[in-house]
Order: C-alpha cells, then structure tokens, then sequence
C-alpha cells in the first residue's frame, strides 16, 4: 500500500498477512484521485469512508489535505492496521470507528460531500448500499457517493447514478 501524492507521497506501509481486505489497486486508486482532483477540493471535503478495510483511500484524502475523515471498519485486526498507521503519521483529521457500516448509516444525523463505500465484494448487501445512502439522505447538495465494486454488479439504471469508470478488476460507480 503506498500513497500517492500529497503531503504523505511515497510512504509505503505493509498489511500484516492477516488483514482480510482487499486494497485498491495503486492504478485504480491512481485513476480515482485524477477524476476527483478535477472535481473536488479536498481541503473542504467531509469525507465518509465506508469499510475502511486498509484505510488506504482515507489515508490518501488526507494526504491531499481532507480535514474531516471518518473511516467505518468492523474487523479487528483492519482496525487495528488503521489506527497504527494513523498513528505513525500522526494524522488527526481521520476519526476511525470500529464499528458496522449498516449500523452507522441508520443511526447518524451527519451529512457528507462524499462518500466512499469499498464493501467485500461478495458481501449480501452489496446491492442495496446506494439506496440506502439516499433513502438515509447522507450526501450533502451537490455530495458525491462512490462505490467500488466487482465488474459484475452495474448500477447503470439507478436513479442516481452518475458514472461509471473500470480499471480491470476495480469498477467504480458514481452516484450523485
């Protein structure tokens, strides 16, 4: 896992072996930053970052000025990745919650630019995530809702899907 640019560009950090994520690829990862860099300022971002798994893609907002983080994980051991690294870099701007994403969508009143959801790609629900982001009404006007998800999941006849990019195995839908 390495970051890309910003204030932390280069620094490279090694999952220990059990980790049970799945890490965005560097070239997905690299694709998906080149489209928000024309789209958003980071520095003004609120920043939802569901199944955090590595914690690569709030490691990388960081890096890129985001103030206002929060990283949803329920595995332990993922959490317990996250907040070493977090540690290491001394980074204050990511609040990581160990805890279920579900469970947080249905509870918090907080509204974000945008969001970001990286669910296991087998998981049950997989489907049903971007309803719930709008039925709980979590996007702020003009927010923006990512998803990763495998290729053979489309999301092209939602109501508010925005677009869609593929970087081989990594898709990414946006809905706005």
């Amino acid at each position: 896992m390495r970051i890309i640019s910003g204030i932390y560009k280069g620094r490279r950090f090694n999952p220990p072996a059990n980790l049970k994520a799945r890490p965005t690829t560097d070239i997905a990862k690299e694709g998906l930053f080149n489209i928000l860099n024309n789209i958003v300022d980071f520095e003004e971002l609120k920043v939802l970052d569901m199944f955090g798994g590595t914690g690569n893609i709030s490691m990388e907002m960081a890096s890129r000025g985001c103030k206002d983080i929060t990283l949803l994980e329920l595995n332990a051991i993922n959490y317990a990745f996250i907040r070493k690294v977090i540690g290491e870099l001394n980074i204050d701007c990511i609040n990581a919650i160990r805890g279920d994403a579900f469970r947080f969508i249905e509870k918090t009143s907080a509204k974000y630019d945008l969001i970001f959801a990286d669910p296991p790609y087998d998981h049950k629900e997989l489907e049903h995530i971007p309803d719930l982001i709008f039925e709980h009404e979590l996007l702020n006007e003009d927010g923006l809702f990512i998803m990763e998800h495998p290729r053979d999941k489309s999301f092209t006849s939602h109501p508010h899907f925005h677009d869609h990019r593929n970087y081989g195995h990594v898709n990414f839908t946006f809905f706005k």
